[in-house]
């Protein structure tokens, strides 16, 4: 590689991380615990529940109680399961009938618990667990700014990581076997970044791609939809088949009575090891009432098997029907493939635990990557004022970054102790705590001291968590895995292990600190 290909690259690397740095820092540290979204919520509610995808639901009654409450004539609705947990989200349009009261015609969105039927609103619902899932893509700054800038950081990301290879190409070998933590400071640093980097290379590769798509995919289509489509974008979402069919309301009611559980059973048993993800019912009590009953294969049957069928009511015909065998469209593979492999959902808890810790690695990557940057500017022939500004930088970098480690597992004490912990209060004790220490560390002016207090006292609250599970709510992890509540046990084990590692690394720091 010639000098001039070298330099561009080098500073194209250099440029695109050290811009993105705390933010891409932020959104893998909070993804890396999103793929545990459903073990924290369980946790956080002391609640277990059945490792499925699978809608666990007894429609007829579940219906009856609403249609008591809301009076569901005319309306379509939405059942839908969006984690592993014991509610189900619920989305009711208004009803078609324009007689009816104006409360009727309101639409409704709201969680339901699948055994006693209590209905929460998104605010009541909200846990630690969708905090840092949403965190891991700035949804908390306002829409659709927070989306943007996500979806612009994982695209420079991708920037920062082909230009990183192509930098190393000659000696991508060589360099990946070569670590030398006795050598000068911005050696190990190197020798880190490079190693671990080239380790986490596929898991990055593939976030940085699927991340950019999902956050900025509106500007990609935007285009398309003026060009193609003449800025018609129903018709767009229409032949992406994100639509449902629509069938006129008759406003007459139905005379017969009807089973919705048996046809979602009816549905159930024409393809194996297929679970219901998703029922849609339309125009419900009426005459033209009809019911969508949608899901998909096990992930280890077909990758991409998604199924569907439509009942009409009156007479129970099936009117549509798409076999996820059969009739899986290069569509379905297309829309489908990038969400699994984003969301890690398709390997079990070994791929999880699997990228959390390449999550992880990445987090160090970053760190190591910004470390390298100052100390290269750090030299003694650099103005005296540029070195202070290059290093209070970094210092706010890390005061920013290595934080979160201690503020997450407080939160995750806070959330159970405070049960249940309202949005705006969640988010005084995770932003609030954040921002506190943030500004200690920055005030304190001590990189060393920053790493070495987050990383103990993440690590004391990290082993305070299950004490602290078990006794407010009387699930020690032992008794858990008794008692097959494995999510429980899950997340309790999960930070003994990660506070256990984290705090062999602070005792190991200190003790090289104290020989050199």
């Amino acid at each position: 590689m010639n000098n001039r290909h070298y330099n561009i690259y080098f500073h194209t690397h250099t440029v695109s991380g050290i811009v993105i740095s705390v933010v891409l820092f932020v959104i893998f540290f909070a993804g890396s615990f999103s793929f545990f979204r459903d073990e924290i919520i369980n946790w956080e509610r002391s609640e277990s529940t059945a490792i499925t995808r699978e809608i666990q639901l007894d429609y007829n009654d579940a219906l009856q109680h609403l249609d008591k409450k809301y009076v569901l004539h005319g309306r379509n609705l939405t059942i839908s399961k969006p984690s592993v947990e014991n509610r189900v989200a619920i989305y009711m349009e208004g009803t078609k009938d324009t007689l009816a009261p104006k409360k009727q015609q309101a639409g409704e969105f709201f969680y339901l618990d699948n055994k006693n039927y209590k209905a929460y609103t998104y605010e009541e619902s909200y846990s630690l667990g969708e905090l840092l899932y949403r965190l891991h893509f700035l949804a908390q700054i306002p829409y659709p700014a927070g989306y943007y800038l996500s979806g612009f950081t994982a695209l420079f990301f991708l920037f920062a990581i082909i230009t990183g290879v192509l930098l190393h190409w000659n000696k991508i070998v060589s360099n990946f076997y070569m670590f030398r933590p006795k050598e000068k400071l911005k050696t190990l640093w190197t020798d880190a970044h490079t190693a671990l980097g080239m380790i986490g290379l596929p898991f990055q590769f593939v976030y940085a791609v699927t991340g950019a798509f999902f956050m900025i995919k509106l500007l990609i289509v935007a285009p398309a939809v003026m060009a193609l489509y003449k800025g018609d974008q129903d018709k767009l979402y229409k032949e992406l088949e994100y639509t449902d069919p629509d069938y006129k309301f008759e406003n007459k009611k139905l005379a017969n009575p009807f089973d919705i559980n048996e046809l979602v059973a009816k549905t159930k048993k024409n393809w194996a090891d297929f679970e219901i993800t998703r029922v849609f019912i339309q125009n419900y009590g009426d005459t033209n009432m009809h019911v969508l009953v949608e899901g998909e294969l096990l992930s280890h049957k077909k990758f991409t098997g998604i199924g569907k069928v439509v009942y009409r009511v009156a007479d129970g015909k099936e009117i549509a029907k798409k076999d996820p065998i059969a009739q899986t469209s290069y569509l379905d593979i297309v829309k489908n493939v990038l969400y699994r492999i984003h969301f890690g959902d398709y390997g079990g808890y070994a791929l999880k635990i699997v990228s959390f810790i390449l999550g992880i690695i990445t987090c160090f990557v970053i760190i190591s990557g910004v470390m390298i940057w100052l100390v290269a500017r750090q030299k003694n022939n650099m103005p005296e004022k540029k070195r202070r500004f290059n290093a209070a930088v970094v210092r706010i970098y890390l005061a920013i970054c290595l934080s979160m480690y201690p503020i997450t597992a407080l939160a995750f004490i806070g959330s159970k102790i405070f049960y249940p912990l309202s949005q705006s209060n969640l988010y005084a004790l995770y932003f609030g705590g954040w921002l506190l220490l943030t500004i200690f560390f920055i005030i304190k002016k001590n990189d060393a001291f920053t790493n070495k207090f987050c990383l103990i006292s993440g690590s004391i609250l990290g082993f305070l968590i299950p004490v602290t599970n078990g006794i407010v709510s009387g699930d020690w992890f032992w008794t858990s895995f008794m008692e097959n509540k494995f999510q429980i046990f899950f997340i309790d084990v999960f930070w003994i292990f990660l506070a256990g590692i984290s705090l062999y690394t602070a005792y190991h720091l200190k003790l090289k600190r104290v020989v050199s």
